[in-house]
């Protein structure tokens, strides 16, 4: 796991996505949200999807991108985004690479039970490609909004 802390140099990223591959390089001279959320269509990635759609024009006049990742496939985003007429692409990490780059790859416990999952983390890197800000063990409510006001002061 690596340790990604505000100021460090946010790790370098290419995933498939519906209109092809997204890069965090193609970014560059801008500022980037990417978001690791743990399975599309569940209710609080569902929510969390929603928010950071509904607040995708802010995003966009702040002249943010916002990408969302999780390890599920093309095929399932492409459900999810129609389902729920997402506005921001996902990005599918099938093996999970980048998910691990940015340690959000974590041990869980859930009843007792010890297993390996995306935990919910979101990150604002800035023009420079440092990582701004990050948050790890992200509550759904009003979050996409608490982002939305750090990516308005870069």
């Amino acid at each position: 796991m690596t340790d990604l802390t505000e100021g460090s140099i946010a790790p370098d990223f290419e995933l498939a996505g519906e209109t092809g591959p997204i890069r965090l390089a193609d970014f560059k001279g801008q500022g980037v949200v990417v978001y690791f959320y743990p399975k599309d269509d569940t209710t609080g990635c569902t929510k969390e999807a929603q928010a950071f759609s509904a607040l995708a024009p802010e995003f966009a006049t702040a002249g943010v991108a916002v990408i969302g990742v999780s390890k599920d496939s093309l095929a399932s985003h492409a459900k999810f985004t129609k389902k729920y007429a997402l506005a921001v692409p996902l990005g599918s990490d099938l093996e999970g690479a980048v998910i691990e780059r940015y340690g959000s790859w974590v041990e869980k416990n859930m009843y007792g039970r010890t297993y390996m999952g995306i935990e919910r983390s979101t990150f604002l890197i800035g023009k420079d490609g440092k990582l701004v800000r990050v948050w790890r063990k992200v509550k759904v409510a009003n979050h996409a909004a608490e982002v939305l006001k750090a990516a308005q002061s870069l």
